[in-house]
């Protein structure tokens, strides 16, 4: 019965799940490297023009903010490195969408 409701959960649901449970699924933990990588691509952008225009103010704050962000990377794959990343399924039991082998048990 678990996994074919499983089938029907779509990445979406299941970053939502992510943020609804404790733990991180591996759908939230690729939207989470994709958001960063996007990030990525705006601060090499914002710093090809901090550079043109010649002004060092404006490449300090660029780089200030190429700072905090490359940190909260790290930090945040360390977070996952010690707490691991969790199944959708033991999301969907702990929130309670998802019967546990034990209640299918009990119920038969």
């Amino acid at each position: 019965m678990g996994k074919e409701e499983l089938k029907d959960v779509s990445s979406t649901q299941a970053v939502l799940m992510g943020a609804l449970a404790s733990g991180v699924n591996n759908p939230t933990w690729l939207f989470l490297k994709g958001i960063f990588l996007l990030l990525g691509v705006s601060l090499i952008a914002m710093f090809a023009l901090a550079f043109s225009s010649s002004d060092f103010v404006i490449v300090a704050h660029v780089t200030f903010l190429v700072v905090i962000g490359a940190v909260l990377f790290i930090l945040l794959s360390g977070f996952l490195a010690q707490t691991g990343l969790v199944s959708v399924e033991q999301q969907m039991e702990e929130i309670g969408l998802l019967k546990t082998t034990e209640e299918v048990k009990k119920e038969e």
